[in-house]
């Protein structure tokens, strides 16, 4: 590979909001995608929520000489609506569905059908191996009250665990997708401060569009206030993030974002803005290596977010076992008026009324134990993040004493010599 090699990648991501039945003007909506991706011809172009996978078919006939490469992720009942079309070929394809992903009971929010995931796709570049990620978080119905925080958080962690033991062949990561955290929010700190993936928007050399970035806006019209919440001028939730390992390093030259409607047409290709990267990936001189080794302040950052994660995994757990304990109460009293309604059957007086409500208390039972062993399998999947956490966390702590440790002694000799 030549010193002055120089890579460029144009990249495309956004969240489609491609759900049948539901979502307004999909057809003409995904035609005119393909029509604008022909035309621009990115590198990579990737897509969330495309939750119609004749939809996929359609898009990957019309960039099929644009995009020769193209992958449909598919898990859970609906799918993860995850897909990639790419000038590249794909060396490796994997795909990883993260273990929580919200409640199934919770039929009107639809997460848990989906079988969330993150895509990961190996390519092959001049001589570079390019890791590029792809993933969709569980959404966040409200800020105020957040139930599925927890789910989120360990999605983040296992998203960022997933990357760090997928990507140690990688020369580059490139993580895109609708991650539903606002840039300061737990998880989002948690994976970037675990995987070292830097922020496309904070880094770029020349931003135009949304105001901060924002990839939900009012002047979308499929954008509602309720969308937004507490936030009215916007939310950031859509991210490109990178990174290069030792030997090279990656910026982010241009970032562009769509501001409430297409660049061609003038409406809305999603309810979500479009982002489109420039990157550029060269080599880097020993003195700037952009993964160095952590410091004591950096550490101490790493350290702060762990310990939050861990102990908002840690209210999750709670909750799911006091769910799974008001459950197993329920099977127990249902299982008791069973034996009652056996005995009135029995007898000759009350037979009619214990054939009546047999049926409803099966059903209460049966009811209660799905909610229990849901919630059993929920407060297990905590534990197993909290777990690793805490593990992560004792390293850190062991990593940030070593390092202070030498800063100790020299101070130590410096009040010597002033005695």
């Amino acid at each position: 590979m030549k010193p002055n090699f120089c890579l460029r990648l144009r990249v495309f991501n956004l969240n489609c909001w491609d759900i049948p039945y539901v979502s307004k003007h999909r057809a003409d909506r995904v035609k005119r995608l393909g029509d604008f991706l022909n035309v621009e011809s990115f590198d990579l172009a990737l897509l969330e929520e495309v939750w119609s996978e004749q939809d996929f078919q359609y898009l990957r006939q019309k960039l099929s000489l644009t995009y020769p490469a193209a992958h449909y992720f598919r898990s859970g009942i609906i799918g993860s609506g995850l897909c990639v079309f790419s000038k590249h070929p794909f060396q490796e394809i994997i795909q990883h569905v993260y273990t929580l992903n919200g409640y199934p009971y919770m039929i009107h929010h639809g997460d848990w059908f989906c079988g969330k995931a993150v895509g990961l796709l190996v390519l092959h570049l001049s001589g570079l191996v390019l890791n590029v990620y792809v993933t969709h978080l569980h959404a966040e119905y409200s800020r105020q009250k957040d139930i599925y925080l927890a789910h989120r958080v360990a999605q983040a962690w296992e998203l960022a665990q997933f990357i760090h033991h997928t990507s140690k062949t990688a020369d580059v990561v490139l993580l895109c997708g609708d991650l539903n955290m606002h840039p300061k929010d737990l998880g989002c700190c948690l994976l970037k401060e675990w995987t070292g993936l830097r922020d496309a928007y904070l880094e770029t050399q020349d931003f135009k569009g949304s105001e901060d970035g924002c990839t939900m806006v009012p002047m979308n019209c499929y954008v509602s206030q309720q969308d937004l919440g507490p936030f009215p001028l916007g939310i950031r939730i859509d991210y490109v993030l990178y990174k290069a390992v030792s030997g090279f390093c990656i910026n982010c030259k241009t970032l562009r974002t769509t501001t409430g409607h297409d660049p061609h047409n003038g409406t809305p290709l999603s309810d979500h803005e479009a982002l489109m990267a420039t990157l550029y990936v060269r080599h880097s001189p020993p003195q700037q290596d952009p993964s160095p080794v952590q410091g004591p302040p950096e550490r101490s950052s790493l350290i702060n977010v762990l310990r939050e994660a861990w102990t908002e995994l840690g209210l999750g757990i709670a909750q799911a076992r006091w769910w799974a304990t008001l459950a197993g109460y329920v099977i127990g009293l249902g299982l008791i008026f069973l034996a009652l309604l056996c005995i009135l059957a029995a007898g000759e007086g009350a037979r009619e009324m214990a054939v009546m409500l047999w049926t409803p208390n099966v059903g209460l039972v049966l009811g209660a134990g799905a909610v229990y062993l849901f919630h059993m399998q929920e407060a297990k999947g905590l534990c197993r993040a909290q777990s690793e956490l805490q593990h992560v966390l004792g390293r850190a702590r062991e990593t940030q004493d070593l390092c202070s440790e030498p800063q100790l002694a020299h101070s130590w000799q410096q009040e010597g010599r002033a005695e």
